[in-house]
């Protein structure tokens, strides 16, 4: 390593020691420490309306989910067209004890942040065992495969009246050290909760990376018969792969349930699953900042989507129906234009700029 951990122009790793460390510099250490200050605390200085949070939840949601989608499909190489059926499972697990106990009942209310993570557990079991295809299917069938988990998830849903047949499933208000979270606090409650738990599993997937377990991800993607050779276990891998998935998307599910206050079928449709994997494509498979980038960005052009169909609206007549046809379209157009001229999203442009601020004035 260089000797200056504030000013050094590369990483030059002598040990498996330093080549494992989370922050290469003191300045790489410096500003993440920053930014995560101002993320948790411009709340504190700037009051948004429940509208302008709510908008900013769901981009953490979707990160979440983003996350484990990016694990599954960009570290491990294997396509999930039916990671919003995972979502829903972690959703419906908190749905479950509502329709069972009550939606008021304590354990909803008070040890919610025990039902999150039995809602990740569940998340993992069905990812694990939608994962069993992958033992002896690869590359399109494996595809179908994961479509038609998210196929029977939609059936189930909809003619189960345990599950009200798609209908909302009301979920009660949580609540915390100074008592029950009120409908004024609940978005930006949910803000700090939601944050705390993306830095969280961040951490975890960044050590993850380091660790054989990490390695074999992407050995396998790679090549999964050389991964075979040098003694990991492909089918085992592509498992677990699933399985992390599924906890990441149950997660996600559980804090979708609690934000929203209800559980509803259209939150996790076939729609949302290409949506989920287009996030990963423009923030960048295989990058744990892609799972950042992907979400703020097709969120945000969604919003800027829908402002433009309405501004265009009062010129053109209602019968175009422009908010229709322009979502759809420019969704596709973005996804297009990054599988062909930046197929590494949007995390390749941070990776450029952060290269470029630690190698000037040099230009090697």
């Amino acid at each position: 390593m260089s000797a200056n951990q504030w000013l050094a122009t590369g990483n030059f790793n002598t040990t498996y020691k330093q080549e494992q460390k989370t922050f290469f510099t003191h300045l790489d250490r410096s500003f993440f420490t920053f930014f995560l200050v101002l993320l948790f605390g411009w709340p504190l200085l700037f009051e948004l309306s429940n509208k302008n949070m709510l908008v900013i939840d769901n981009i953490l949601i979707a990160i979440v989910a983003v996350m484990g989608l990016n694990l599954v499909t960009g570290f491990a190489g294997l396509i999930s067209i039916g990671h919003a059926a995972f979502v829903g499972i972690g959703a419906y697990t908190v749905a479950t004890f509502c329709r069972t106990i009550g939606d008021s009942h304590i354990v909803i209310t008070h040890f919610w942040p025990v039902l999150i993570v039995f809602s990740g557990i569940v998340g993992a079991v069905f990812g694990a065992i939608v994962g069993l295809p992958a033992l002896r299917l690869k590359h399109l069938y494996l595809a179908i495969a994961t479509l038609s988990f998210q196929m029977i998830f939609q059936w189930v849903i909809n003619f189960m009246s345990f599950f009200n047949q798609g209908q909302t499933i009301y979920v009660g208000r949580v609540f915390w050290l100074t008592g029950k979270v009120g409908r004024k606090d609940h978005y930006l409650f949910w803000y700090f909760i939601i944050l705390t738990i993306v830095v969280v599993l961040g951490f975890g997937i960044r050590n993850l990376l380091k660790t054989r377990y990490g390695r074999c991800l992407v050995a396998v993607r790679d090549n999964d018969r050389a991964a075979d050779a040098m003694g990991m276990h492909p089918g085992l891998t592509k498992v677990y792969a699933f399985a992390l998935a599924g906890f990441f998307a149950g997660v996600a599910g559980a804090l979708h349930a609690y934000v929203y206050r209800g559980v509803g079928f259209e939150s996790f449709t076939l729609h949302e699953s290409i949506g989920y994997l287009a996030m990963a494509i423009v923030g960048g498979l295989g990058t744990l900042n892609g799972s950042f980038w992907g979400p703020v960005a097709i969120k945000y052009l969604d919003l800027r989507v829908e402002h433009l169909a309405e501004v265009a609206g009062n010129f053109l007549p209602s019968s175009m129906n422009l908010a229709t046809a322009l979502k759809p379209f420019t969704f596709g157009l973005v996804i297009v234009l990054f599988l062909m001229f930046e197929p590494r999203g949007i995390a390749n442009w941070w990776r450029i700029t952060k290269s470029y601020t630690k190698l000037w004035p040099f230009r090697y």
